[in-house]
């Protein structure tokens, strides 16, 4: 697969993230290797509480990809986690089946990509970190049992009031604590979810004696490179490129 606009020799991805989000073009830019072309568009609302902001992101799915105007990348990643989590799967697969029958290429939600990685793994059983509000806790733990897997636990990462956009302000360090509080439950996985959640820096130097850990934007950038036919590029060196003498 190549792009035919010069750059990208091994195809395009088109990335969705939720308006205020710094991390998943940051991540996303680590995660993927630079014969891809990435482009991006943002998920808005005006809604003001947090659950209707995030289920109208993936409700205007189709705003969203027509801000690419004729641009057609070759897959589309959708990074906005809580948005499954929020919304009934019927509806979501009918806004997806919509999207790809009208624009023309797949569209993966990192709900989505997280289920098939876990497969992948042959993770049944899961933990949880989760920087959400509780009741958005509560929820992502309800969506993972109805996609058929056992979560045995939820380590949460305290955020600043109860606006999801208090997550744009964590570091991956803020979910070190979490991390290890689950530590001793027995999981076959450990997901970090949420786009806005920092944590590469965290994957690529984990706690030892812990299970394989993912996150959303890890795993949603597999998915979209298993698309293109690609693998997982090593991405540990550019990480500690891009946060040489940060906090994390």
């Amino acid at each position: 697969m190549t792009s035919a606009h010069g750059y990208g020799r091994h195809g395009m991805i088109g990335i969705g993230t939720p308006q205020a989000n710094p991390t998943v073009e940051a991540e996303m830019a680590i995660l993927l290797p630079p014969t891809v072309t990435r482009v991006t568009t943002r998920l808005t609302s005006d809604a003001a509480a947090s659950e209707d902001r995030l289920r109208a992101y993936i409700e205007r799915l189709d705003d969203a990809l027509t801000l690419f105007d004729t641009l057609r990348p070759h897959v589309f990643g959708f990074a906005c986690t809580a948005a499954s989590y929020l919304i009934e799967p019927a509806r979501e697969a009918e806004i997806i089946a919509a999207a790809q029958a009208r624009f023309g290429y797949p569209v993966i939600t990192a709900a989505a990509a997280i289920a098939w990685k876990l497969r992948a793994l042959g993770a049944r059983r899961i933990a949880l970190v989760s920087p959400y509000p509780p009741a958005l806790g509560t929820a992502a733990s309800a969506y993972w049992t109805r996609q058929g897997f056992a979560p045995a636990g939820i380590g949460s990462v305290a955020i600043a009031g109860h606006d999801t956009r208090g997550i744009y302000a964590l570091d991956s360090e803020d979910a070190r604590a979490a991390l290890l509080s689950l530590g001793d439950l027995a999981v076959d996985a450990i997901l970090i979810t949420g786009s806005g959640m920092p944590s590469l820096p965290l994957l690529a130097d984990p706690p030892p004696n812990l299970p394989p850990i993912i996150s959303s934007n890890l795993a949603l950038a597999e998915a979209l490179l298993d698309q293109l036919g690609l693998p997982l590029p090593d991405w540990r060196a550019r990480c500690r490129a891009a946060t040489e003498g940060s906090s994390s």
